[in-house]
């Protein structure tokens, strides 16, 4: 049943995403619906989530920090080094497997960032890259509730993700809670340096991160080398 919604939620997403832009550099139809998204978002983390994060960076020592966030960097590099099979990319595809070949092994499971210390590149690939060097447009703007800004095609490759995520097959379930906790945790504590340049930066904060997160993405679907004239 769960990974029946899953599917269906996916195909939507697609079929979404395949209608998606039409020239505008940000196309934000939802606009109303992701404020008032991005409002409480917004309030969760004053008032929750980055205290918590605040905490977190407080009280654990840096050291265990850091192997927590080599863990859940292992796992991304496992997913990184399969979207770039996907894409075709054979030596950053390489470069991943052997980041999580390496650090898996005499890494003691991804705890010692041992590739980095062997000059191991580390790539950043996901599935919502994928999609896009696959020629699927961005879509409309989206604010999801609790994970933030997105757009449908990244949406969609945040479902394909949750499919073949370990952390979802952990059991039991109050365990596999814990760790999307703990890896959100561990994300948003990694962003703590950043809070003050959103918040400088911005007049308007919501138009300031859609802005920010439509160029970054595209630059990424495109390696840091966006065509012009081009949605995605």
């Amino acid at each position: 049943m769960k990974r029946n919604l899953v599917l269906g939620a996916a195909a939507t997403l697609l079929t979404l995403g395949v209608i998606g832009t039409a020239g505008a550099q940000v196309y934000d139809p939802l606009e109303p619906m992701n404020r008032v998204i991005f409002n409480v978002n917004d309030m969760l983390d004053r008032n929750v989530v980055r205290p918590v994060a605040q905490a977190y960076v407080s009280v654990v020592p840096r050291l265990v920090r850091t192997g927590v966030s080599n863990v859940f960097g292992n796992v991304s590099d496992a997913f990184s080094a399969i979207n770039n099979l996907l894409q075709g990319k054979k030596e950053p595809f390489g470069s991943d497997l052997g980041r999580v070949l390496v650090n898996s092994t005499f890494g003691l499971g991804g705890i010692f960032d041992i590739a980095a210390e062997a000059n191991i590149e580390k790539y950043n690939e996901d599935f919502g890259q994928t999609l896009g060097w696959w020629g699927l447009g961005a879509g409309p703007y989206l604010v999801l509730p609790i994970l933030g800004r997105s757009n449908v095609r990244d949406a969609t490759g945040l479902v394909a993700h949750g499919l073949i995520d370990p952390v979802y097959q952990v059991t039991p379930t109050v365990n596999e809670y814990e760790l999307v906790v703990l890896r959100a945790l561990d994300t948003r504590a990694g962003l703590l340096g950043t809070d003050d340049l959103v918040q400088g930066a911005a007049l308007d904060k919501y138009t300031f991160i859609r802005s920010a997160y439509t160029q970054r993405r595209r630059s990424l679907v495109y390696d840091g080398k966006p065509p012009k004239d081009d949605d995605n």
